[in-house]
């Protein structure tokens, strides 16, 4: 199949040819071996079949005309005075008369080929076409005895016509009716030398009803004038698919007008697989690039499919280098997504403390899971060896703001603790109902509370106990030895506050926010009837 198909596309860019040359011609011609037909005033080509465009040594291709005074050989003075062509095997009569009509004969040495042209007045020959009801169709135009496109003769085109309607009809029925049955003529234009001639030909379409459909071969993909982005230098694989009609029907590629071997060893090649099922056969033929070059970029690349139950059909594709990735918009999202996030951590930073509280506070966010403790915090005091520490009334006011404003639930000593107790135990009791031990230094003592730090320190530790520690301004400021080692342990494990007198009374100060953001939420919200200024 390959073969047969190679050797009529090398036959067909042979110079200078002449006459239409087919491997299968569809339709039968009404004319008998050696018959010529022709209207009068259309142009006509007769072709010597033994002579096929190749070396024949030093035979020589002669043709004759046959007149009542004999044989003349048809020699370049008799072909002007005639008005006919001799292009190798054909003999082309540019304007058929009564003047033409008569027998004529070509040789090629010892073999020899008669013909018999009859020039008419009107068209006698017809010929069948069958379409189906509702179906698409495309007319088919005959080329018996027309001569083939060349450098010489170039065509103008085809026009059909219906007997009996003036106007040009269209050679393809998307849908066919029965009203398109009838007779057409077809008429086939070419150039030569700067005048127009013509070639008329009648076709009788008959119109039938449906038929169950018989196998078709066609391609299903690439589509036409696909475009592959490739990267030069990859390996790129292009799959032909279609479906076949029979098993001698062929799928194969050509670059431009050239051949794809299927020689793996070249730069270029193409391969296939046969895929057989109850329904259909399917063909895949592969072009394979080794490696894309500019060179291929710049051609054109064409799937062909051959078959004998259908017109030919084929797809072209083309190559184009993919753009450079630019990773300009890759940079800004990135760099973008980088600011947005520290952005995020700058802003939460600085003002976790304000979300936080506006979480508890604006959308209710209390604890609302029971950990067995029955306070929020044990509020210690501890003696500061200056005279910051808070007075009675700065506690008083501490107490009074942490239960009844934001409602956290205080265990203190000298209420909860019940007497009869040894003091360290009692304390110990304290810490263990709950959640959070707040350390407030005070000048002087009322509590057992530096003294027991020193005793208890272990047992926080031991325990792990959440502790908020606060400081004031002259705490900070003296050195580090400054308080007891009990006290200078706890401090550097618990969360610290400073106290700033009478610039940490009011509750928008940033003592309260950082107390409430170190304490945990409280079990239970402020009671509403206590809001009210300190």
């Amino acid at each position: 199949m390959w073969l047969r198909t190679h050797v009529l596309s090398k036959l067909s860019h042979l110079p200078c040819s002449c006459c239409f040359i087919k491997a299968q011609q569809r339709g039968v011609s009404p004319q008998r071996p050696g018959e010529v037909n022709v209207k009068a005033g259309e142009i006509v080509a007769l072709r010597c079949p033994h002579y096929r465009g190749y070396d024949h040594s030093d035979a020589k291709l002669i043709w004759t005309r046959h007149t009542t005074q004999g044989l003349i050989n048809i020699s370049s003075v008799e072909q002007s005075q005639m008005g006919v062509l001799l292009l190798e095997r054909c003999l082309v009569i540019l304007n058929a008369s009564v003047n033409h009509q008569g027998n004529y004969s070509c040789s090629l040495g010892n073999a020899s080929e008669q013909f018999r042209l009859t020039v008419y007045t009107t068209q006698r020959d017809t010929y069948p076409q069958t379409c189906h009801v509702q179906l698409s169709c495309t007319m088919n135009c005959p080329d018996v005895n027309t001569p083939a496109v060349n450098t010489y003769i170039t065509s103008n085109g085809i026009i059909w016509h219906k007997e009996g309607e003036s106007l040009p009809k269209d050679d393809y029925f998307s849908s066919v009716k029965e009203n398109d049955q009838g007779v057409y003529t077809c008429t086939r234009s070419y150039l030569y030398d700067g005048q127009i001639y013509n070639k008329t030909f009648i076709v009788k379409l008959d119109v039938r009803q449906k038929t169950a459909p018989e196998k078709s071969a066609a391609i299903i993909s690439p589509h036409m004038n696909d475009v592959f982005p490739v990267d030069l230098g990859s390996t790129v694989v292009i799959d032909c698919k279609a479906v076949l009609s029979s098993d001698f029907d062929e799928v194969f590629w050509l670059s431009g007008d050239s051949f794809v071997e299927r020689n793996s060893s070249l730069p270029v090649f193409y391969n296939y697989t046969h895929e057989n099922d109850s329904d259909e056969i399917k063909m895949t033929a592969s072009l394979v690039f080794k490696k894309v070059s500019e060179d291929d970029l710049s051609k054109k690349y064409t799937c062909k499919l051959d078959s004998d139950n259908v017109p030919s059909s084929s797809v072209t594709i083309t190559l184009a280098q993919k753009p450079c990735r630019s990773y300009v918009s890759l940079a800004l999202g990135i760099v973008c997504v980088v600011v947005v996030m520290v952005f995020t951590v700058v802003i939460y930073v600085k003002f976790k403390i304000s979300i936080t509280l506006f979480l508890r506070d604006t959308l209710g966010c209390h604890s609302r899971t029971s950990d067995g403790k029955s306070y929020d915090a044990f509020l210690m005091c501890y003696k500061s060896d200056t005279d910051a520490g808070l007075d009675e009334e700065d506690r008083k006011r501490l107490k009074s703001v942490l239960e009844e404003r934001f409602g956290y639930s205080l265990c203190l000593y000298d209420r909860d603790v019940l007497p009869g107790k040894a003091v360290a135990e009692a304390v110990l009791d304290c810490i263990e109902q709950s959640r959070t031990v707040l350390l407030v230094p005070t000048s002087p003592d009322p509590d057992p509370g530096s003294g027991l730090l020193s005793v208890i320190h272990a047992a926080l530790v031991e325990r792990q106990t959440r502790l908020v520690f606060i400081k004031t301004e002259t705490t900070e400021a003296s050195r580090s030895g400054s308080l007891p080692e009990a006290l200078q342990l706890l401090s550097e494990a618990a969360d610290c506050v400073t106290w700033k007198g009478t610039r940490s009374m009011q509750r928008s100060s940033s003592f309260w926010k950082q107390l409430r953001y170190h304490l945990p939420a409280p079990q239970h919200a402020p009671k509403t009837s206590l809001l009210h200024t300190v």
